[in-house]
């Protein structure tokens, strides 16, 4: 089979893949580029568990085709920590005790971290409804929902000491 050549930037980095045009974006990433923390859980788009930040969005990665990234920008749980220091949507499930068996945490972390991208103030049904294309089987959701509002609080508390110094 033919191989396509995409240009894509993931957590930062520029670069160039050839690739197989079949092969799913959430292959690319794990097999090609070693980025684990993108699950697969239903092959389906369904879970969650394969969701990363594509161009400001949460998607599914296991129904994408990798050539559709062809000049995307993505973001992965390995590119939220900048400089050694974890991101405030980390620090905050951490912290609330949100993350239990890990498997759809870096799903959620994504896609809490795509809705305070856009908006830093969300309310609870906005927060509910952002989160509702993750499934998590051990926590029940509340401690979740808790580290998104948590996390929302700390990055409103970075901005304000960013304008102050």
């Amino acid at each position: 089979m033919k191989q396509i050549t995409i240009e894509v930037t993931v957590n930062g980095t520029k670069g160039k893949l050839t690739i197989d045009p079949n092969k799913r974006l959430l292959d690319m990433l794990r097999e090609d580029l070693g980025l684990t923390s993108v699950k697969e859980g239903c092959s389906e788009g369904e879970c969650g568990a394969c969701t990363v930040i594509f161009n400001g969005d949460p998607v599914t990665t296991c129904c994408m085709l990798a050539g559709q990234a062809d000049g995307a920008e993505i973001i992965t749980v390995e590119g939220l920590a900048i400089g050694g220091k974890i991101d405030p949507v980390q620090q905050a499930f951490m912290e609330v005790g949100a993350v239990q068996c890990g498997y759809c945490i870096p799903g959620m972390l994504l896609t809490a971290k795509a809705l305070l991208m856009k908006n830093p103030d969300p309310t609870d049904a906005e927060i509910r409804v952002a989160m509702s294309g993750n499934l998590c089987r051990c926590t029940g959701y509340a401690k979740i929902h808790d580290g998104v509002k948590l996390a929302a609080k700390m990055m409103k508390e970075q901005q304000k000491e960013a304008v102050n110094e």
